[in-house]
């Protein structure tokens, strides 16, 4: 699998997605400068990782939205390539379009940085083919505009579509306010879009990758991809 993580001025989650795809499953990784376009063909996951790009002057992920190297996701996007967006790099699919739905400041104004519980919503794209359907999962989150918000009428086609991939709960599994970090509309944590090949998140899978961390559960989530990969199953043409 050729992966490809994307560096954006102010990126500080970079490093840790790159050793997770290079050092700890193996994968052909390049970082790529936000001034640099690519091709297609060249990478069958982009990452977007989190961090504060560009300062978050304006919105979060805002600016990164026009860089030469969005230009090239988009068009690897819409090729079927894989694309995964963690936390500031949700946000910067959201302002470029590929995900729908827009991102506020946590709900209480505080940065969270913390566990969370997840749930698996869909088990069906290729970023969680692995888990388990309604599956219970731990992982980091670190961010001050968590807040998911989307009009009524998106909530309504994300669910139809089942395009909510994770949602935060508590250890049992329900989906309660107090579970809910920083306000998000229907407890969202992850949204993928409708051809499946695109998913954000504001948890941290990356940091949650190896036995040393005493949790795994977002190891999962590169595994699903690879096993994706090695079956062949892009859409479009590469």
């Amino acid at each position: 699998m050729r992966c490809a993580v994307i560096v954006f001025p102010g990126s500080n989650c970079d490093v840790d997605c790159f050793y997770v795809l290079r050092d700890v499953l193996g994968q052909n990784t390049d970082y790529v400068f936000h001034k640099e376009k690519f091709s297609p063909n060249d990478f069958d996951l982009i990452v977007l990782p989190g961090g504060f790009s560009y300062g978050d002057y304006l919105r979060a992920g805002a600016i990164a939205r026009f860089s030469n190297a969005m230009e090239s996701v988009i068009r690897a996007s819409e090729k079927g390539k894989l694309v995964l967006g963690i936390c500031n790099g949700f946000q910067i699919l959201l302002e470029a379009g590929l995900l729908e739905g827009a991102m506020m400041k946590n709900k209480d104004l505080k940065f969270h940085c913390h566990d969370v519980y997840l749930k698996v919503e869909n088990n069906s794209t290729p970023f969680t083919k692995l888990y388990r359907e309604n599956e219970i999962i731990r992982m980091p989150i670190a961010h001050g505009y968590g807040n998911y918000y989307a009009s009524p009428e998106t909530i309504e086609k994300l669910v139809t579509r089942k395009q909510i991939v994770f949602t935060y709960c508590d250890e049992e599994g329900n989906l309660t306010e107090k579970a809910n970090p920083n306000g998000s509309v229907r407890n969202i944590a992850g949204i993928c879009n409708e051809n499946r090949n695109v998913l954000g998140l504001m948890p941290h899978p990356e940091r949650c990758a190896e036995e040393i961390l005493k949790n795994t559960d977002g190891k999962k989530l590169f595994e699903s991809i690879l096993e994706y990969t090695k079956g062949g199953l892009f859409g479009g043409n590469a």
